[in-house]
């Protein structure tokens, strides 16, 4: 059970920081394709930002406790934060696909732990998670190809 603890609080912390990520990407696009992006990364960042709590209420029903900390989020992230200020949304985008693998990463172990522990509501609610990256997945993807033109 320890295991699938930290899991969660993995994906919960690259939850946060991918749809901070995302925040900042519709606060800072620029060029010609500004309002196409600024939408995409608005409604982006909602839907990533929807499952912030709902992560943190299963590490609460599993009787531990959610960070208390943006140190503690990010000590616990696989997810990293950006460098350097990306200016081309291409980087934008790339960045984003890698951010979104990472939570997909930490969101299949915690089906396959939960599963193990049978905790099915947990694996139910992963597995919607995994559903919503896979499509992110997919959207970020075609935004990519369209960008490489």
């Amino acid at each position: 059970m320890d295991e699938l603890k930290l899991s969660l609080k993995i994906t919960l912390a690259n939850t946060f920081l991918m749809y901070f990520k995302t925040q900042s990407y519709h606060w800072n696009v620029e060029g010609m394709f500004f309002p196409l992006f600024h939408d995409f990364f608005g409604e982006l960042y909602q839907e990533v930002y929807g499952a912030v709590d709902p992560l943190a209420e299963e590490i609460r029903a599993l009787d531990d406790y959610a960070p208390m900390s943006l140190d503690e989020l990010h000590s616990t992230a696989t997810v990293k934060e950006d460098v350097v200020r990306p200016v081309l949304i291409r980087d934008m985008l790339e960045n984003l696909q890698q951010a979104n693998q990472e939570v997909l990463d930490s969101l299949n172990k915690v089906f396959d732990l939960a599963t193990a522990e049978k905790e099915q509501g947990l694996a139910d609610f992963a597995g919607s998670r995994i559903d919503a990256h896979k499509k992110h997945a997919w959207m970020i993807r075609s935004s990519l190809k369209k960008i490489e033109e």
